[in-house]
């Protein structure tokens, strides 16, 4: 019997999902430097729905991997855990850099988030343009409404530096190529990655570590609200805009019950409620170390964070790899 109403007890689920995120890695890093982006894919999708429905929650996959007639498993409104629990949505990328790990390259990762149902906004799969700086910042102090240049010389100012010490993180594909450019002309550095743009935007949160200031770009939107979670856990800013290529992507975000298109969306909005979340790591990355085997045995790293504590807690986990 479903309890909807149990209590959402973040520090009660939050082992449990870093299991979950654990069991994806495990299963795509037996995979790492094959070339076969779908096998790793489907291997982190098939572990993470087995460790879902172990949990003691009824839950709902908000942002999956795609919708019902697209995805056979981990789909957008699909129902996970055993259903006796309380009622929680789920956003998940079981391997965020299916092409990272194909090619044994840097910062893939399993990612799962959770909240109490009805605190993730229900992205749809469509583009989102999106900003995201790290803690310390006065709210709103940059926006998707400026522009670039707007963005680094405000941030700059709000640091004390210049805007030449200013890092921006940015996807490198042909469609941003004006906006590298205009970066690049106002004198900021940056650092383009291939894939994988909830660990682009996680690291403006840890700037001093990174080396990263700011994220710029648009990516998926069903990652936004991924890196939304994450740092809401972490602290910083994100601001997103969905975006629109044609009227199918528009009636997507109807479907979803989206009324204004044109809506930037922060941080609080795509994710309203306490939330935790959990990033382990497939390949070696800046965030946590990719999964390592050592003789007999296979190795972990997870970032487990809880937003109501702010707690972060990096988790190492050994099995026998027989």
């Amino acid at each position: 019997m479903a309890d909807k109403d149990q209590i959402f007890s973040d520090r009660m689920l939050s082992l449990g999902l870093a299991r979950v995120s654990e069991a994806a890695a495990i299963a795509s890093a037996r995979l790492i430097g094959q070339g076969d982006e779908k096998a790793a894919d489907q291997a982190a999708v098939d572990a993470m729905r087995t460790q879902l429905d172990m949990l003691d929650i009824s839950g709902v996959v908000v942002i999956g991997e795609g919708e019902r007639d697209e995805a056979p498993m981990l789909y957008i409104g699909e129902e996970v855990g055993t259903g006796n629990g309380p009622g929680v949505d789920i956003a998940l990328d079981p391997l965020e850099g299916t092409t990272l790990t194909a090619k044994d390259m840097p910062n893939a990762l399993a990612v799962i988030a959770m909240g109490p149902r009805g605190s993730m906004l229900h992205a749809p799969d469509v583009y989102m343009d999106k900003l995201a700086i790290g803690p310390g910042y006065p709210e709103g102090i940059v926006s998707l409404d400026m522009t670039p240049t707007e963005r680094i010389e405000t941030l700059a100012k709000a640091k004390g530096c210049e805007s030449s010490d200013i890092m921006v993180c940015v996807l490198e594909r042909p469609r941003h190529e004006d906006l590298v450019a205009e970066i690049r002309a106002c004198g900021a550095r940056i650092r383009l990655i291939t894939d994988g743009d909830v660990a682009g935007v996680i690291h403006c949160a840890e700037a001093a570590k990174t080396g990263i200031d700011m994220y710029m770009g648009a990516g998926g939107a069903p990652e936004g609200v991924l890196a939304a979670s994450a740092l809401k856990c972490m602290g910083g800013q994100i601001q997103g805009r969905l975006l629109f290529r044609n009227d199918d992507e528009r009636g997507r975000a109807l479907k979803a019950g989206i009324e204004d298109l044109d809506r930037i969306y922060t941080r609080d909005d795509m994710v309203t409620a306490d939330v935790i979340f959990a990033a382990t790591g497939v390949t070696d990355g800046s965030l946590v170390k990719g999964a390592q085997r050592d003789g007999d045995y296979l190795e972990t790293e997870t970032i487990l964070m809880r937003s109501k504590t702010g707690s972060v807690r990096r988790l190492i986990y050994r099995q026998n790899n027989h």
